[in-house]
């Protein structure tokens, strides 16, 4: 049910605005529901797609972070 949720959310999300910024919100939110491989593919997903955007070294900064910790 939680993955269905934030699949839905996401797609929501990437619907309108800024897909970096969406993507970079939903990736928090699924390292708040502690979905860390979830986050990380959302992380690189912003990383690859959208290196020009504000939000691409915030990804990065996170997936150093949740690096390591594992």
């Amino acid at each position: 049910m939680r993955r269905f949720l934030a699949a839905f959310l996401l797609l929501l999300l990437v619907g309108c605005g800024d897909q970096a910024k969406d993507l970079f919100d939903t990736a928090q939110l699924e390292e708040k529901q502690n979905n860390r491989p979830h986050a990380t593919k959302l992380y690189r997903q912003i990383v690859e797609e959208y290196p020009n955007s504000p939000y691409a070294n915030q990804a990065k900064s996170r997936l150093a972070e949740l690096e390591k910790a594992r």
